[in-house]
């Protein structure tokens, strides 16, 4: 199938772009010499262009161009106009820890004049508006979960630190202690921002960390979550290092997830805690609603939560040195346990545990929130936590696939900005699932690493 099948039949109307001004006075007043344009590929491929500060106000008022073609995979012939890629100014953030004077902002790709339907960014803020309709905002946490590799003297990757070798290395103050210098540079640089850094920890693989922050609206979690990917990216690249965000780079390890705290909010309050939940977990009926939705169409979710072949090595393994996987392999809920899809902490929040670290942020929350409100519409229940009879996940990226092209919910999530757009997700995950669809293999690590 080819990578640029299936197109858009009527993308969204005109809109009007932003009058310039609000981002060129900011970018001068912090002393910045180049702004990042950045946004990413339907694969979460960060692309950019670097304007100088005398294009910013250019920049604003029309965007940079992009051939949409040579981006990757957005939907786009070598034959077509260019991709504008326009700012959001509220995404805008100084990153002198990277270099000094630079700074990135976040783009909505546009055709002509419209939003772009391939692009995720577009994708999920039509997926909100949608919300929005129903009186509701979802809000984000995000759990971004890395290895930390380089090569070793016989070319094979290996975690960067050569003492990393324990069985059960999970919170190992020893490895913590190693890795001071890039843990606390990324826990500085990304309090600087604002984004409130309030842990970080060695997890259960070897050579795997977590940087924790606090949760917010969902668009501005999604953007961080890729923009702390490429920090993570660039500064372990300047020690020496590979970050990478493979959801299964060692056969006999933990793999990497991205789980995602989910809730729901009307009128700026938690819609989620109910003190007086007969089921003992703090929860609403709205909250189990969502619950439910999440659950209904858990297999065709999984397609955009874990979208590489890769990805099932983890949903699929049945043990690591640690003894545990921490990936789920049925579609279940329940309270505070790490084994079910979705787990309750408490009142506030559901943790979806399927997405896998190569995930797309941008249209893993887009789907899980189509999913959730599917469940609140049709006022579905889950059953009680820890039900036995939940269905099990799908085994392989093309059983996942099929389940996404089966399922009109979590389809039309995709379709949000602009008809065409899961057919031609389907696509690519159909060609990725029969290139790669053998074992783990040090090639398929090494396209795998750099890619994600």
């Amino acid at each position: 199938m080819s990578l640029t099948a299936t197109r858009p039949e009527a993308p969204p109307a005109p809109v009007e772009l932003p009058t310039g001004g609000e981002l060129a006075r900011r970018a001068r007043a912090d002393g910045i010499e180049f702004v990042m344009a950045l946004f990413v590929d339907l694969t979460g491929k960060p692309c950019a262009k670097l304007v100088p500060v005398e294009a910013v106000e250019e920049l604003e008022t029309e965007g940079v161009g992009f051939a949409g073609y040579a981006v990757g995979a957005m939907g786009q012939e070598p034959r077509d106009p260019d991709l504008m890629a326009v700012p959001d100014p509220s995404s805008y953030m100084p990153v002198p820890f990277i270099r000094p004077g630079l700074a990135i902002v976040h783009c909505d790709p546009h055709v002509e004049g419209r939003p772009w339907p391939y692009a995720p960014r577009v994708l999920l803020k039509a997926q909100l508006a949608r919300a929005a309709e129903l009186g509701l905002e979802l809000k984000v946490g995000a759990e971004v979960e890395y290895f930390l590799v380089e090569r070793g003297p016989d070319g094979a990757l290996r975690p960067a630190d050569p003492k990393d070798t324990a069985a059960r290395p999970c919170y190992d103050a020893r490895g913590l202690t190693r890795m001071y210098d890039h843990l606390t540079e990324v826990s500085k640089a990304i309090n600087s921002l604002g984004w409130g850094n309030y842990a970080n920890d060695h997890e259960d693989g070897n050579g795997q960390f977590e940087q924790n922050f606090a949760y917010s609206d969902a668009l501005t979690t999604a953007d961080r979550v890729v923009t702390l990917r490429y920090l993570l990216s660039v500064l372990a690249e300047q020690r020496g290092m590979t970050a990478t965000f493979m959801g299964k780079p060692f056969t006999d390890r933990t793999g990497s997830g991205l789980h995602m705290h989910l809730s729901l909010w009307r009128d700026g309050e938690p819609a989620f805690p109910d003190p007086a939940d007969p089921r003992g977990l703090g929860l609403s009926p709205l909250a189990y609603s969502f619950v439910a939705g999440l659950i209904e169409h858990a297999c065709g979710l999984q397609a955009v939560l874990a979208p590489t072949v890769n990805a099932y090595k983890r949903t699929g393994a049945s043990s690591t040195r640690s003894g545990a996987t921490w990936s789920p392999r049925t579609a279940s809920y329940g309270g505070n346990d790490r084994t079910h899809l979705l787990r309750v902490p408490d009142g506030n929040r559901v943790e979806l545990r399927g997405g896998d670290g190569s995930a797309n942020p941008y249209l893993a929350a887009a789907a899980a929130l189509a999913a959730g409100l599917d469940g609140v519409r049709r006022g579905l229940d889950p059953g009680d936590p820890g039900a036995t009879t939940s269905s099990p996940l799908p085994p392989t990226l093309l059983h996942a696939v099929e389940a996404l092209q089966a399922d009109p919910v979590v389809a039309a999530a995709l379709d949000a900005a602009g008809p065409g757009v899961c057919e031609y997700f389907a696509g690519l995950k159909r060609e990725e699932f029969f290139e790669w669809h053998g074992q783990v293999t040090p090639w398929e690590v090494d396209r795998y690493v750099t890619a994600f």
